[in-house]
């Protein structure tokens, strides 16, 4: 296959994944704000797409890790690299349409390494020159991908316990529309947050596939994301985000606990802290999906630890340990299935 033409072709798949994270991921920025009223449905869809198109321009420190420090295939031939993409975003995509199916908040951040990580896999036992960055893997993904619940679940109870002793005696009518209109701040922030993070993996595939070819202007050894990978990126997940996602919608909103406007405001600060921070400071692509869901369970233990639906949880645990080998899998199969069939 023609290089510049397979180049297109992995330029479009990755605005594909892009556009299905967004669809797959609506749900982390405007759940809780649809459960406790603050929002109607399509009012806070709109919103969030809006908001995910303007996080997608504030950054690219993410889109440098997954395009550096995941895989390093620099010593193959461009043809090889793109393919090893294609397979990683194949790899992805199809493990997000089998979790959105299920209604199960998996995370499109830990599916895409997955997928990096099967292609590449695939690659060295072939015998290709191509090498998994393990020291950086466990230093960008696994650590975050550990902390992040924690520290979600953990703040998210903190500020429970200190709001309730301040508004211990005020009106709970009152102190409930006052969360509500709080909430329309904290899911936009959310959204805003979820578009830094999340548009930046697809920004940096699309630099994989661009740059071996030249695309962009792209320059041997440039690092720096150009400006139309951005804002396609950008657009794209955007309008992923307004096809809406309602099946996770529902999960995260009704079955891991019971959602007040208090706990909608706090899960969603929280959330949007944590990614923020995690972008700016730490460069490390954490899931939106994991820092929601667990500063949702973190809101309900306030009320006894019984308020939360732990069932429910162990399901969504149990997709996110899985996410990593299963993508990994569907990339390994699709970067055999290449290489038999092209290379």
């Amino acid at each position: 296959m023609e290089v510049y033409v397979l180049a297109v072709v992995v330029i479009i798949v990755a605005l594909i994944f892009d556009g299905v994270n967004g669809f797959h991921d609506a749900a982390n920025a405007i759940a809780t704000a649809i459960t406790t009223g603050a929002l109607k449905a399509r009012t806070a869809i709109i919103m969030a797409a809006g908001m995910n198109l303007i996080g997608a321009l504030m950054g690219t420190a993410v889109a440098a890790v997954i395009a550096r420090d995941i895989v390093d295939m620099t010593q193959v031939s461009a043809e090889q690299q793109l393919f090893l993409v294609i397979a990683a975003l194949l790899g992805a995509i199809g493990w997000n349409l089998i979790t959105w199916w299920f209604g199960l908040p998996s995370s499109s951040t830990h599916a895409i390494i997955g997928g990096l990580m099967g292609a590449g896999l695939a690659e060295q036992i072939a015998g290709n020159d191509v090498h998994i960055k393990l020291a950086k893997v466990v230093e960008k993904v696994i650590d975050p991908m550990v902390l992040s619940p924690v520290v979600g679940f953990g703040l998210a109870l903190i500020i429970m316990v200190i709001l309730n002793k301040i508004i211990k005696k005020a009106n709970l009518k009152e102190t409930d529309k006052f969360f509500r209109s709080a909430q329309i701040f904290t899911s936009a922030s959310l959204a805003l947050g979820h578009g830094l993070q999340d548009a930046q993996k697809s920004m940096g595939l699309m630099f994989m596939a661009a740059a071996p070819v030249g695309f962009f202007g792209i320059k041997p050894g440039q690092t720096e994301i150009p400006l139309q990978i951005i804002l396609m990126a950008s657009l794209a997940i955007s309008a992923g985000t307004m096809a809406g996602g309602q099946r996770i919608i529902h999960t995260l909103g009704s079955k891991i606990t019971v959602l007040s406007p208090q706990k909608g405001f706090v899960a969603e600060a929280v959330s949007s802290a944590v990614l923020f921070i995690s972008a700016y400071f730490v460069h490390a692509p954490i899931s939106t999906t994991h820092t929601v869901t667990s500063a949702i369970a973190g809101t309900g233990a306030f009320d006894d630890i019984r308020a939360v639906k732990w069932s429910t949880l162990k399901n969504i645990v149990m997709a996110w340990i899985i996410t990593v080998p299963s993508a990994g899998l569907i990339g390994f199969m699709f970067e055999e299935i290449f290489r038999m069939l092209f290379m």
